[in-house]
Protein backbone atom coordinates (compact mmCIF):
# COMPACT_ATOMS: atom_id res chain seq x y z
CA UNK A 1 0.00 0.00 0.00
CA UNK A 2 1.49 3.36 -1.01
CA UNK A 3 2.07 6.15 1.48
CA UNK A 4 -0.61 8.46 0.07
CA UNK A 5 -3.34 5.87 0.67
CA UNK A 6 -1.96 5.14 4.12
CA UNK A 7 -2.13 8.84 4.84
CA UNK A 8 -5.77 9.00 3.69
CA UNK A 9 -6.67 6.00 5.85
CA UNK A 10 -5.30 7.81 8.87
CA UNK A 11 -8.18 10.27 8.51
CA UNK A 12 -10.72 7.55 9.23
CA UNK A 13 -11.97 8.24 12.77
CA UNK A 14 -11.73 5.71 15.59
CA UNK A 15 -14.80 3.86 16.80
CA UNK A 16 -14.87 5.77 20.10
CA UNK A 17 -14.92 9.07 18.24
CA UNK A 18 -17.86 7.96 16.13
CA UNK A 19 -19.71 6.66 19.18
CA UNK A 20 -19.65 10.20 20.57
CA UNK A 21 -21.56 11.55 17.58
CA UNK A 22 -24.99 12.91 18.67
CA UNK A 23 -26.86 10.83 16.08
CA UNK A 24 -25.44 7.60 17.48
CA UNK A 25 -25.92 8.61 21.10
CA UNK A 26 -29.66 8.32 20.52
CA UNK A 27 -29.22 4.66 19.54
CA UNK A 28 -26.85 3.89 22.44
CA UNK A 29 -29.40 5.28 24.88
CA UNK A 30 -32.18 3.06 23.50
CA UNK A 31 -30.51 -0.07 22.15
CA UNK A 32 -27.58 -2.43 22.60
CA UNK A 33 -24.10 -0.84 22.77
CA UNK A 34 -22.69 -3.88 20.94
CA UNK A 35 -25.22 -3.46 18.13
CA UNK A 36 -24.17 0.16 17.59
CA UNK A 37 -20.46 -0.70 17.72
CA UNK A 38 -20.89 -3.54 15.21
CA UNK A 39 -22.65 -1.19 12.78
CA UNK A 40 -19.90 1.43 13.11
CA UNK A 41 -17.19 -1.18 12.56
CA UNK A 42 -18.93 -2.45 9.41
CA UNK A 43 -19.29 1.03 7.96
CA UNK A 44 -15.72 1.94 8.89
CA UNK A 45 -14.41 -1.15 7.14
CA UNK A 46 -16.47 -0.39 4.01
CA UNK A 47 -15.09 3.14 3.96
CA UNK A 48 -11.50 1.89 4.26
CA UNK A 49 -12.10 -0.49 1.33
CA UNK A 50 -13.50 2.39 -0.75
CA UNK A 51 -10.47 4.56 -0.01
CA UNK A 52 -8.07 1.77 -0.99
CA UNK A 53 -9.94 0.97 -4.23
CA UNK A 54 -10.73 4.52 -5.29
CA UNK A 55 -9.12 7.22 -3.13
CA UNK A 56 -10.55 9.99 -5.30
CA UNK A 57 -14.18 8.90 -4.92
CA UNK A 58 -14.92 11.02 -1.85
CA UNK A 59 -13.82 14.10 -0.02
CA UNK A 60 -11.20 13.23 2.59
CA UNK A 61 -11.21 15.08 5.87
CA UNK A 62 -11.68 13.89 9.43
CA UNK A 63 -14.95 15.76 9.86
CA UNK A 64 -16.39 14.61 6.53
CA UNK A 65 -15.49 10.97 7.19
CA UNK A 66 -16.91 11.20 10.70
CA UNK A 67 -20.23 12.50 9.35
CA UNK A 68 -20.25 9.91 6.56
CA UNK A 69 -19.73 6.94 8.87
CA UNK A 70 -22.19 8.26 11.44
CA UNK A 71 -24.89 8.77 8.81
CA UNK A 72 -24.36 5.36 7.21
CA UNK A 73 -24.28 3.64 10.60
CA UNK A 74 -27.56 5.28 11.57
CA UNK A 75 -29.18 4.15 8.31
CA UNK A 76 -27.94 0.61 8.84
CA UNK A 77 -29.23 0.56 12.42
CA UNK A 78 -32.62 1.89 11.34
CA UNK A 79 -32.83 -0.83 8.70
CA UNK A 80 -31.89 -3.55 11.21
CA UNK A 81 -34.47 -2.36 13.71
CA UNK A 82 -37.23 -2.17 11.12
CA UNK A 83 -39.64 -5.12 11.26
CA UNK A 84 -39.35 -7.35 8.20
CA UNK A 85 -42.84 -8.85 8.63
CA UNK A 86 -45.06 -5.90 7.77
CA UNK A 87 -48.53 -5.14 6.58
CA UNK A 88 -48.75 -5.16 2.78
CA UNK A 89 -51.36 -4.34 0.17
CA UNK A 90 -52.12 -7.28 -2.09
CA UNK A 91 -52.69 -5.97 -5.61
CA UNK A 92 -51.82 -9.27 -7.31
CA UNK A 93 -55.41 -10.41 -7.74
CA UNK A 94 -54.50 -13.71 -6.04
CA UNK A 95 -56.81 -13.99 -3.05
CA UNK A 96 -54.97 -16.81 -1.24
CA UNK A 97 -51.43 -15.63 -1.96
CA UNK A 98 -49.02 -17.80 0.02
CA UNK A 99 -46.24 -15.19 -0.16
CA UNK A 100 -48.60 -12.61 1.33
CA UNK A 101 -49.97 -14.80 4.13
CA UNK A 102 -52.94 -16.50 2.42
CA UNK A 103 -56.34 -15.81 3.98
CA UNK A 104 -56.89 -12.33 5.44
CA UNK A 105 -58.64 -12.67 8.78
CA UNK A 106 -62.12 -11.44 9.62
CA UNK A 107 -62.69 -8.47 11.89
CA UNK A 108 -63.93 -10.85 14.59
CA UNK A 109 -60.71 -12.88 14.43
CA UNK A 110 -58.51 -9.78 14.49
CA UNK A 111 -60.35 -8.32 17.47
CA UNK A 112 -60.11 -11.57 19.41
CA UNK A 113 -56.40 -11.87 18.63
CA UNK A 114 -55.80 -8.39 20.04
CA UNK A 115 -57.71 -9.20 23.21
CA UNK A 116 -55.96 -12.55 23.76
CA UNK A 117 -52.46 -11.12 23.22
CA UNK A 118 -52.93 -8.20 25.62
CA UNK A 119 -52.12 -10.48 28.55
CA UNK A 120 -52.77 -14.03 29.69
CA UNK A 121 -55.52 -16.29 28.36
CA UNK A 122 -57.34 -19.53 29.17
CA UNK A 123 -55.36 -21.66 26.71
CA UNK A 124 -55.00 -24.78 28.86
CA UNK A 125 -56.99 -24.28 32.03
CA UNK A 126 -60.36 -25.68 33.00
CA UNK A 127 -62.10 -22.75 34.69
CA UNK A 128 -64.64 -24.99 36.40
CA UNK A 129 -62.13 -27.30 38.10
CA UNK A 130 -59.10 -25.00 38.12
CA UNK A 131 -57.01 -27.85 36.74
CA UNK A 132 -55.04 -28.07 33.52
CA UNK A 133 -57.26 -28.51 30.48
CA UNK A 134 -56.87 -29.30 26.78
CA UNK A 135 -56.18 -26.53 24.28
CA UNK A 136 -58.08 -28.41 21.56
CA UNK A 137 -61.32 -27.85 23.50
CA UNK A 138 -61.52 -24.29 22.18
CA UNK A 139 -62.45 -25.54 18.71
CA UNK A 140 -63.10 -29.31 18.90
CA UNK A 141 -66.81 -29.14 19.68
CA UNK A 142 -67.26 -26.34 17.16
CA UNK A 143 -65.52 -28.26 14.35
CA UNK A 144 -67.57 -31.35 15.13
CA UNK A 145 -70.78 -29.32 14.99
CA UNK A 146 -69.84 -27.86 11.60
CA UNK A 147 -68.70 -31.15 10.05
CA UNK A 148 -70.69 -33.84 11.83
CA UNK A 149 -67.49 -35.57 12.93
CA UNK A 150 -67.18 -37.53 16.20
CA UNK A 151 -63.93 -35.81 17.17
CA UNK A 152 -61.44 -33.21 15.97
CA UNK A 153 -58.06 -31.66 16.68
CA UNK A 154 -55.87 -28.97 15.15
CA UNK A 155 -52.18 -28.80 14.26
CA UNK A 156 -50.01 -26.07 12.77
CA UNK A 157 -50.73 -26.74 9.08
CA UNK A 158 -52.31 -29.29 6.79
CA UNK A 159 -48.97 -30.90 5.86
CA UNK A 160 -48.55 -31.59 9.57
CA UNK A 161 -52.08 -33.00 9.73
CA UNK A 162 -51.31 -35.45 6.92
CA UNK A 163 -47.95 -36.43 8.42
CA UNK A 164 -49.41 -36.96 11.89
CA UNK A 165 -52.37 -38.97 10.59
CA UNK A 166 -50.19 -41.31 8.53
CA UNK A 167 -47.63 -41.69 11.29
CA UNK A 168 -50.31 -42.56 13.85
CA UNK A 169 -52.40 -44.96 11.79
CA UNK A 170 -49.93 -46.44 9.32
CA UNK A 171 -46.41 -46.37 10.77
CA UNK A 172 -44.54 -49.45 9.56
CA UNK A 173 -47.48 -50.50 7.37
CA UNK A 174 -48.61 -50.01 3.80
CA UNK A 175 -50.82 -47.15 2.62
CA UNK A 176 -52.64 -47.66 -0.67
CA UNK A 177 -53.04 -44.59 -2.87
CA UNK A 178 -53.99 -43.94 -6.49
CA UNK A 179 -51.18 -42.79 -8.79
CA UNK A 180 -53.42 -39.98 -9.99
CA UNK A 181 -53.39 -38.53 -6.48
CA UNK A 182 -49.63 -38.37 -5.93
CA UNK A 183 -49.70 -34.59 -6.05
CA UNK A 184 -47.24 -31.82 -5.34
CA UNK A 185 -48.52 -28.49 -4.07
CA UNK A 186 -46.76 -25.18 -3.38
CA UNK A 187 -43.53 -25.22 -1.39
CA UNK A 188 -42.58 -28.69 -2.72
CA UNK A 189 -45.09 -30.49 -0.48
CA UNK A 190 -45.17 -33.89 -2.18
CA UNK A 191 -47.49 -36.61 -0.98
CA UNK A 192 -44.95 -39.44 -1.62
CA UNK A 193 -42.28 -37.67 0.42
CA UNK A 194 -44.62 -36.91 3.32
CA UNK A 195 -45.75 -40.54 3.33
CA UNK A 196 -42.14 -41.71 3.46
CA UNK A 197 -41.34 -39.39 6.38
CA UNK A 198 -44.43 -40.61 8.24
CA UNK A 199 -43.08 -44.17 8.33
CA UNK A 200 -45.79 -45.51 6.03
CA UNK A 201 -44.90 -47.54 2.95
CA UNK A 202 -46.63 -46.15 -0.10
CA UNK A 203 -48.34 -48.61 -2.44
CA UNK A 204 -49.34 -47.01 -5.74
CA UNK A 205 -52.31 -48.38 -7.64
CA UNK A 206 -53.92 -47.65 -10.97
CA UNK A 207 -52.54 -45.22 -13.53
CA UNK A 208 -52.26 -41.45 -13.70
CA UNK A 209 -55.65 -41.05 -15.37
CA UNK A 210 -57.53 -44.22 -14.37
CA UNK A 211 -57.84 -46.11 -11.11
CA UNK A 212 -60.47 -48.77 -10.50
CA UNK A 213 -61.78 -50.43 -7.35
CA UNK A 214 -60.13 -53.68 -8.34
CA UNK A 215 -56.74 -51.90 -8.23
CA UNK A 216 -57.26 -51.21 -4.55
CA UNK A 217 -58.62 -54.72 -3.92
CA UNK A 218 -55.59 -56.36 -5.56
CA UNK A 219 -53.18 -54.24 -3.51
CA UNK A 220 -54.56 -55.21 -0.10
CA UNK A 221 -52.19 -57.43 1.88
CA UNK A 222 -51.72 -58.51 5.49
CA UNK A 223 -49.52 -55.42 5.97
CA UNK A 224 -52.05 -52.90 4.64
CA UNK A 225 -52.63 -50.25 7.29
CA UNK A 226 -54.58 -47.59 5.39
CA UNK A 227 -56.42 -46.66 2.23
CA UNK A 228 -55.50 -43.06 1.49
CA UNK A 229 -57.47 -40.70 -0.78
CA UNK A 230 -56.14 -37.27 -1.74
CA UNK A 231 -58.11 -34.47 -3.33
CA UNK A 232 -55.96 -33.08 -6.18
CA UNK A 233 -56.41 -29.48 -5.07
CA UNK A 234 -54.23 -27.69 -7.59
CA UNK A 235 -54.90 -29.58 -10.84
CA UNK A 236 -57.50 -31.59 -12.70
CA UNK A 237 -57.25 -34.51 -15.12
CA UNK A 238 -59.91 -34.40 -17.81
CA UNK A 239 -60.93 -36.70 -20.64
CA UNK A 240 -60.31 -40.45 -20.46
CA UNK A 241 -60.38 -40.76 -16.67
CA UNK A 242 -61.77 -42.93 -13.89
CA UNK A 243 -61.68 -42.51 -10.13
CA UNK A 244 -63.18 -44.66 -7.40
CA UNK A 245 -66.06 -43.08 -5.51
CA UNK A 246 -65.34 -42.32 -1.88
CA UNK A 247 -68.23 -44.46 -0.63
CA UNK A 248 -66.82 -47.49 -2.46
CA UNK A 249 -63.40 -46.98 -0.86
CA UNK A 250 -65.09 -46.75 2.55
CA UNK A 251 -67.00 -49.99 1.91
CA UNK A 252 -63.79 -51.69 0.80
CA UNK A 253 -62.06 -50.52 3.95
CA UNK A 254 -64.88 -51.73 6.20
CA UNK A 255 -65.01 -55.14 4.52
CA UNK A 256 -61.30 -55.59 5.15
CA UNK A 257 -61.06 -53.79 8.53
CA UNK A 258 -58.79 -51.15 7.01
CA UNK A 259 -59.26 -47.47 7.92
CA UNK A 260 -59.75 -44.91 5.14
CA UNK A 261 -58.18 -41.45 5.36
CA UNK A 262 -58.75 -38.50 3.05
CA UNK A 263 -56.80 -35.28 2.58
CA UNK A 264 -59.09 -32.55 1.26
CA UNK A 265 -56.28 -30.03 0.86
CA UNK A 266 -58.02 -26.67 1.16
CA UNK A 267 -61.24 -28.08 2.46
CA UNK A 268 -64.51 -26.16 2.70
CA UNK A 269 -67.30 -26.15 5.25
CA UNK A 270 -70.06 -24.97 2.91
CA UNK A 271 -71.06 -25.99 -0.61
CA UNK A 272 -69.57 -23.28 -2.83
CA UNK A 273 -72.14 -24.01 -5.53
CA UNK A 274 -74.72 -22.01 -3.56
CA UNK A 275 -72.54 -18.97 -4.40
CA UNK A 276 -72.26 -19.94 -8.08
CA UNK A 277 -68.69 -21.14 -7.61
CA UNK A 278 -67.37 -24.54 -8.76
CA UNK A 279 -67.84 -27.54 -6.50
CA UNK A 280 -65.16 -28.31 -3.93
CA UNK A 281 -65.49 -31.32 -1.58
CA UNK A 282 -67.21 -30.34 1.66
CA UNK A 283 -65.79 -31.79 4.87
CA UNK A 284 -69.21 -32.92 6.09
CA UNK A 285 -69.73 -34.96 2.90
CA UNK A 286 -66.62 -37.02 3.67
CA UNK A 287 -67.81 -37.58 7.23
CA UNK A 288 -71.25 -38.66 5.97
CA UNK A 289 -69.55 -41.03 3.51
CA UNK A 290 -67.95 -42.80 6.47
CA UNK A 291 -64.31 -41.76 6.00
CA UNK A 292 -62.40 -42.51 9.19
CA UNK A 293 -60.01 -39.55 9.20
CA UNK A 294 -60.15 -36.32 7.14
CA UNK A 295 -57.57 -33.53 7.00
CA UNK A 296 -57.83 -30.02 5.55
CA UNK A 297 -56.41 -26.50 5.86
CA UNK A 298 -57.77 -23.72 8.00
CA UNK A 299 -56.16 -20.87 6.06
CA UNK A 300 -57.64 -21.17 2.59
CA UNK A 301 -61.30 -20.67 1.63
CA UNK A 302 -62.18 -21.45 5.22
CA UNK A 303 -60.67 -18.02 5.93
CA UNK A 304 -58.70 -18.66 9.10
CA UNK A 305 -55.06 -18.80 10.27
CA UNK A 306 -52.51 -21.31 9.01
CA UNK A 307 -53.57 -24.58 10.58
CA UNK A 308 -54.38 -28.18 9.79
CA UNK A 309 -57.73 -29.55 10.93
CA UNK A 310 -58.13 -33.27 11.61
CA UNK A 311 -61.62 -34.74 11.96
CA UNK A 312 -63.09 -38.23 12.05
CA UNK A 313 -63.85 -41.22 14.21
CA UNK A 314 -63.09 -40.65 17.88
CA UNK A 315 -60.86 -43.70 18.27
CA UNK A 316 -58.53 -42.50 15.52
CA UNK A 317 -58.53 -38.86 16.60
CA UNK A 318 -57.77 -39.90 20.18
CA UNK A 319 -54.83 -41.96 18.91
CA UNK A 320 -53.58 -38.96 16.93
CA UNK A 321 -53.83 -36.72 20.00
CA UNK A 322 -51.76 -39.25 21.97
CA UNK A 323 -48.98 -39.35 19.36
CA UNK A 324 -45.78 -37.70 20.75
CA UNK A 325 -45.56 -35.76 17.47
CA UNK A 326 -48.75 -33.94 18.44
CA UNK A 327 -46.82 -31.76 20.85
CA UNK A 328 -44.27 -30.88 18.18
CA UNK A 329 -47.00 -29.98 15.69
CA UNK A 330 -49.60 -28.41 17.97
CA UNK A 331 -50.91 -24.84 17.62
CA UNK A 332 -50.27 -21.96 20.00
CA UNK A 333 -52.72 -19.48 21.48
CA UNK A 334 -52.52 -17.17 18.44
CA UNK A 335 -53.98 -19.85 16.18
CA UNK A 336 -56.81 -20.72 18.54
CA UNK A 337 -57.50 -17.02 19.11
CA UNK A 338 -58.17 -16.53 15.39
CA UNK A 339 -59.49 -19.96 14.40
CA UNK A 340 -62.34 -20.07 16.92
CA UNK A 341 -64.00 -16.79 15.80
CA UNK A 342 -63.42 -17.77 12.15
CA UNK A 343 -65.28 -21.05 12.66
CA UNK A 344 -68.10 -19.34 14.56
CA UNK A 345 -68.83 -17.22 11.49
CA UNK A 346 -70.09 -20.44 9.86
CA UNK A 347 -72.82 -20.57 12.48
CA UNK A 348 -74.06 -17.20 11.12
CA UNK A 349 -74.73 -18.21 7.53
CA UNK A 350 -76.63 -15.03 6.60
CA UNK A 351 -73.61 -12.86 7.46
CA UNK A 352 -70.92 -15.32 6.37
CA UNK A 353 -70.12 -13.79 2.98
CA UNK A 354 -69.87 -10.29 4.41
CA UNK A 355 -67.66 -11.31 7.33
CA UNK A 356 -65.47 -14.02 5.77
CA UNK A 357 -63.04 -11.90 3.77
CA UNK A 358 -62.03 -14.70 1.39
CA UNK A 359 -65.61 -15.41 0.36
CA UNK A 360 -66.27 -11.67 0.18
CA UNK A 361 -63.43 -11.16 -2.30
CA UNK A 362 -64.38 -14.23 -4.33
CA UNK A 363 -67.95 -13.00 -4.68
CA UNK A 364 -67.56 -9.24 -5.11
CA UNK A 365 -69.49 -8.38 -8.31
CA UNK A 366 -67.59 -7.11 -11.33
CA UNK A 367 -69.79 -3.99 -11.33
CA UNK A 368 -68.55 -3.15 -7.83
CA UNK A 369 -64.91 -3.64 -8.86
CA UNK A 370 -65.46 -1.40 -11.88
CA UNK A 371 -66.91 1.39 -9.73
CA UNK A 372 -64.01 1.17 -7.32
CA UNK A 373 -61.47 1.29 -10.16
CA UNK A 374 -63.22 4.31 -11.70
CA UNK A 375 -63.19 6.09 -8.35
CA UNK A 376 -59.46 5.44 -7.86
CA UNK A 377 -58.61 6.69 -11.34
CA UNK A 378 -60.79 9.81 -10.98
CA UNK A 379 -58.90 10.72 -7.81
CA UNK A 380 -55.61 10.63 -9.71
CA UNK A 381 -56.45 13.65 -11.85
CA UNK A 382 -53.77 15.73 -10.12
CA UNK A 383 -51.02 13.30 -11.18
CA UNK A 384 -48.74 14.66 -13.89
CA UNK A 385 -49.72 12.48 -16.86
CA UNK A 386 -47.18 13.87 -19.31
CA UNK A 387 -45.00 10.79 -18.82
CA UNK A 388 -47.43 8.23 -17.41
CA UNK A 389 -50.30 6.14 -18.71
CA UNK A 390 -52.99 5.25 -16.15
CA UNK A 391 -55.70 2.91 -17.40
CA UNK A 392 -58.43 0.60 -16.17
CA UNK A 393 -58.22 -2.85 -17.74
CA UNK A 394 -60.14 -6.11 -17.64
CA UNK A 395 -58.33 -8.95 -15.93
CA UNK A 396 -58.96 -12.51 -14.85
CA UNK A 397 -57.60 -13.81 -11.56
CA UNK A 398 -57.44 -17.09 -9.68
CA UNK A 399 -58.11 -17.97 -6.07
CA UNK A 400 -54.60 -19.30 -5.42
CA UNK A 401 -53.06 -21.86 -3.04
CA UNK A 402 -54.48 -24.79 -5.04
CA UNK A 403 -58.08 -23.69 -4.51
CA UNK A 404 -60.53 -23.69 -7.46
CA UNK A 405 -57.59 -24.19 -9.84
CA UNK A 406 -59.64 -24.01 -13.05
CA UNK A 407 -61.80 -21.07 -12.01
CA UNK A 408 -60.87 -17.69 -13.50
CA UNK A 409 -62.64 -14.76 -11.89
CA UNK A 410 -63.27 -11.57 -13.88
CA UNK A 411 -61.71 -8.49 -12.31
CA UNK A 412 -60.54 -4.94 -12.91
CA UNK A 413 -57.08 -3.48 -12.50
CA UNK A 414 -55.43 -0.08 -12.52
CA UNK A 415 -52.48 -0.34 -14.91
CA UNK A 416 -49.47 1.96 -14.93
CA UNK A 417 -46.75 2.69 -17.48
CA UNK A 418 -44.14 5.41 -17.05
CA UNK A 419 -42.20 6.60 -20.10
CA UNK A 420 -38.46 5.89 -19.91
CA UNK A 421 -38.89 3.90 -16.69
CA UNK A 422 -38.62 0.10 -16.83
CA UNK A 423 -41.79 -1.49 -15.47
CA UNK A 424 -39.72 -3.71 -13.16
CA UNK A 425 -38.29 -0.58 -11.56
CA UNK A 426 -41.80 0.84 -11.20
CA UNK A 427 -42.99 -2.36 -9.51
CA UNK A 428 -40.02 -2.23 -7.13
CA UNK A 429 -40.86 1.35 -6.12
CA UNK A 430 -44.33 0.17 -5.09
CA UNK A 431 -42.84 -2.79 -3.22
CA UNK A 432 -40.52 -0.44 -1.32
CA UNK A 433 -43.38 1.89 -0.41
CA UNK A 434 -44.64 1.87 3.18
CA UNK A 435 -46.78 -0.18 3.33
CA UNK A 436 -45.48 -2.33 0.45
CA UNK A 437 -47.86 -2.62 -2.50
CA UNK A 438 -47.44 -5.83 -4.47
CA UNK A 439 -48.75 -5.86 -8.04
CA UNK A 440 -47.77 -7.88 -11.10
CA UNK A 441 -46.30 -7.17 -14.54
CA UNK A 442 -47.92 -8.15 -17.81
CA UNK A 443 -47.38 -6.73 -21.31
CA UNK A 444 -44.84 -4.27 -19.88
CA UNK A 445 -47.47 -2.73 -17.60
CA UNK A 446 -47.80 -2.78 -13.82
CA UNK A 447 -51.19 -4.19 -12.81
CA UNK A 448 -52.78 -3.28 -9.48
CA UNK A 449 -55.75 -5.63 -9.29
CA UNK A 450 -58.78 -4.29 -7.46
CA UNK A 451 -60.24 -7.64 -6.34
CA UNK A 452 -57.65 -8.15 -3.61
CA UNK A 453 -57.39 -4.51 -2.52
CA UNK A 454 -59.69 -3.73 0.40
CA UNK A 455 -61.80 -0.61 0.16
CA UNK A 456 -60.16 0.79 3.29
CA UNK A 457 -56.78 0.55 1.50
CA UNK A 458 -57.78 2.69 -1.47
CA UNK A 459 -56.64 5.99 0.09
CA UNK A 460 -53.21 4.49 0.77
CA UNK A 461 -53.03 3.17 -2.80
CA UNK A 462 -53.92 6.55 -4.29
CA UNK A 463 -51.32 8.30 -2.12
CA UNK A 464 -48.71 5.71 -3.15
CA UNK A 465 -49.42 6.16 -6.87
CA UNK A 466 -49.04 9.93 -6.54
CA UNK A 467 -45.86 9.59 -4.51
CA UNK A 468 -44.21 7.01 -6.76
CA UNK A 469 -45.00 8.84 -9.98
CA UNK A 470 -43.93 12.22 -8.62
CA UNK A 471 -40.69 10.63 -7.47
CA UNK A 472 -39.99 9.45 -11.01
CA UNK A 473 -41.02 12.65 -12.82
Amino acid sequence: MNKSIQNLLSYVPQVNQILSHPKLQLFIDKFSHDLVVASIQQQTEKLREQIVKNPNSLEISKQVLLETIAEKSVRQLEEKLKLSLRKAINATGIILHTGLGRAPLSEEARNNLKMITEGYCTLEIDLETGKRGERTKHVEELVCQLTGAEAACVVNNNAAAVLLTLNTICFGKEAIISRGQLIEIGGSFRIPEVMAKSGATMVEVGTTNKTHLRDYENAISENTGLIFAVHPSNYRIKGFTAEVELQKLVSLGKNNSIPVAQDLGGGVLVDLRKYNLPYEPVARESVDAGVDIITFSGDKVLGGPQSGIIIGKKSYVDAIKSNPLMRALRCDKLIYATLEPTLKLYLQEKDLVNKNRVLNMLLEPLESLEKRADNIKSRLTTVDKSNVYIRIENTTVQTGSGTLPLEELPSKAITLQVIDTPTENLAKRFRMHEPPIIGYIRDDKLYLDIRTIFQEEEDVLIHAIRKVISGIS
